[in-house]
């Protein structure tokens, strides 16, 4: 099999993916005959999506490694073909344990993490956020002071990405045309959310179902915009699509190895764009908005709380691996996250949707492992080089845990 047939077949693949469960298809920005040649087919049966899958697989080491195919090229191909795989044998009613349906689509063992961990967080937490009454009360009044005043939201949505921007541009050449559009939404199960629709645009839902503390929005307009999500995708449009021809580039699917890559990229963002003292640089914006904001403290609080990520893992593991009922994990939520019940529950909204439940592993694992990979550069490699290649290249999991 040619190169290019493998890849129509593995694109046709992933969009008949969304025909059985609307919005595994997170974008697609490649031939639009491709979409309607999907439409126009009968409704697809799972089996047969997983043995089409299993068969690009077998056919994969075939493929002549010319014309600017490379093994790079075809390992990313295989790593979501896995994913698409294992996928469509769970459409079909396969009993797939949580932690082998994990590994298949994001390319990660998982497990569960140490409480001993999270109760030195808890102390880290105790210590940013001095004063009387448990750590639990303490961190809902931060939370509540820190609130947005809802009708302010969209305006410092707009400056952080204003300022993120100008960092990003510099740093990392966008498109003069790339743009981002932002709106709020309501009833659903995330934050935020990064649509993308190609030509350098994104269209970048807000969450108002959830109060945006101060703390959180640059942190999310670096996630979806500067320099996560967006950044990512025009970079990879601009120089593996359109440079390259890798049309494998232009279909972004939900639970693949992809979704990891971009989610710990993204969570890395404001690292990578602003570092140490983002407090004081979140703190000097909304100054300029008539807005006080405690950046230290803040910068604190978001420290001792990373210790708290793999909680939401955990979660997920005893839901769907432990078989633990709801109203457990959701306490289990509480002690930990130092949440009330109604954000422990939205948490359990997201960790149960059959489409999202596997998908806390991206933030989790993505950010353990691409931290690690930026952290262990090679001397000579500064933060902003290495930190490019993520935005740059076709990298999966195991490509970072072998260098």
């Amino acid at each position: 099999m040619e190169s290019d047939l493998l890849i129509r077949e593995y694109l046709m693949l992933g969009l008949r993916f969304d025909r059985i469960e609307d919005g595994y298809v997170d974008s697609f920005t490649g031939d639009p005959q491709l979409r309607r040649a999907v439409a126009d087919e009968p409704a697809p049966e799972p089996s047969a999506l997983a043995g089409n899958a299993e068969w690009l697989l077998a056919a994969l080491p075939g493929v002549p490694r010319d014309g600017g195919f490379t093994d790079q090229r075809a390992d990313f191909i295989a790593a979501h073909l896995r994913a698409l795989a294992c996928a469509a044998r769970k459409f079909a009613g396969a009993d797939i344990g949580f932690v082998d349906e994990v590994r298949a689509y994001f390319d990660v063992e998982i497990t569960r993490g140490d409480e001993d961990r999270y109760r030195a967080a808890h102390a880290q937490l105790d210590d940013a956020l001095p004063g009387p009454g448990p750590l639990a009360d303490r961190m809902a009044a931060h939370r509540k002071a820190e609130e947005i005043p809802p009708d302010r939201v969209e305006e410092a949505i707009e400056a952080f990405s204003s300022a993120l921007r100008d960092i990003v541009r510099a740093r990392y050449p966008l498109p003069e045309q790339e743009t981002v559009v932002y709106e709020v939404v309501t009833d659903k199960p995330w934050s935020g959310f990064n649509y993308y629709e190609g030509g350098y645009r994104s269209r970048v839902a807000v969450n108002a179902d959830l109060r945006q503390p101060m703390s959180h929005l640059p942190r999310l307009v670096a996630h979806e915009s500067y320099p996560g999500h967006h950044t990512e995708h025009c970079r990879k449009e601009a120089r593996l699509v359109e440079g390259l021809g890798q049309s494998e580039q232009t279909i972004f699917l939900v639970n693949t190895p992809q979704c990891l890559m971009a989610e710990g990229l993204a969570d890395l963002a404001l690292h990578a764009a602003v570092g140490p003292g983002w407090g004081r640089w979140a703190q000097e914006i909304y100054a300029d908005l008539g807005l006080r904001f405690d950046g230290e403290r803040a910068e604190a609080v978001a420290a001792a709380s990373a210790g708290l990520a793999e909680v939401r893992q955990d979660a997920a593991l005893m839901l769907h691996d432990e078989n633990r009922d709801s109203d457990d994990v959701a306490a289990f939520l509480r002690r930990w996250m130092l949440v009330d019940d109604a954000r422990a529950r939205q948490t359990l909204k997201f960790l149960c949707s059959p489409l999202w439940r596997a998908y806390t592993s991206t933030y989790v694992e993505g950010y353990r492992l691409l931290r690690a990979w930026l952290d262990d550069r090679p001397d000579g490699v500064g933060l902003s080089e290495r930190f490019g290649r993520l935005l740059d290249e076709p990298l999966i999991p195991s490509a970072l845990r072998t260098g």
